[in-house]
């Protein structure tokens, strides 16, 4: 009896430009976390939500690493700054941030990378206008937890947490998933030349 091979599923960036193991598959979960960390201290203090780079990191990892990577990449960097470690946006950390107005968005992270890397998984992030999809989709997960987290710790009505927690950050917000998509396809060309290279 003869069976249909199934297509293999698109290789995630990351495993088009690394060789697959478990000791790299580690190495670019913290490497994930690390970078979210950096790029949190590029920071626009707002009087309740400030705008950071976090959130470019969060769709550059979920696209790079796929859901199950990237989401436990979002998880370390939030429990680094749980024991404290100074890794949020100001160089922020402790539980007192993630219990805080803002933890929300930093839970959200999470369900945001899982969601854009199982798009990626997809092959959605290869063309901008998927890849702009993917991303604008991610963050708005980032919201969908935030919004009602930054309500409930800081006492606001539905519309005043939108207008503090996500009206000031939609047009941020867009740019950033543009600039990100706009960027992966580049990545995407460079990786296929190092696979190249390593094939020959």
């Amino acid at each position: 009896m003869s069976t249909i091979a199934q297509p293999a599923a698109p290789a995630l960036l990351a495993d088009r430009a690394l060789p697959r193991s478990l000791a790299t598959d580690v190495g670019l979960v913290v490497g994930g976390a690390l970078l979210t960390a950096l790029m949190a201290q590029l920071y626009v203090p707002l009087p309740l939500v400030p705008i950071t780079g976090q959130t470019m990191a969060v769709l550059l990892v979920g696209a790079s690493l796929g859901a199950a990577r990237g989401a436990a990449s979002m998880s370390l960097y939030a429990l680094l700054g749980m024991v404290g470690l100074p890794v949020y946006s100001d160089g922020a950390g402790g539980m007192d941030v993630v219990l805080g107005a803002t933890g929300g968005y930093i839970v959200g992270f999470v369900g945001a990378a899982a969601l854009v890397g199982w798009l990626a998984q997809r092959a959605w992030e290869r063309t901008f206008l998927k890849a702009l999809l993917t991303f604008l989709a991610g963050t708005g997960v980032t919201f969908l937890v935030g919004v009602p987290w930054l309500a409930a710790v800081a006492g606001l009505d539905l519309p005043a947490a939108l207008a503090n927690g996500l009206y000031p950050f939609v047009v941020p917000g867009i740019v950033k998933a543009a600039v990100v998509a706009g960027l992966l396809p580049l990545a995407w060309k460079g990786a296929e030349r190092l696979a190249a290279r390593r094939d020959r």
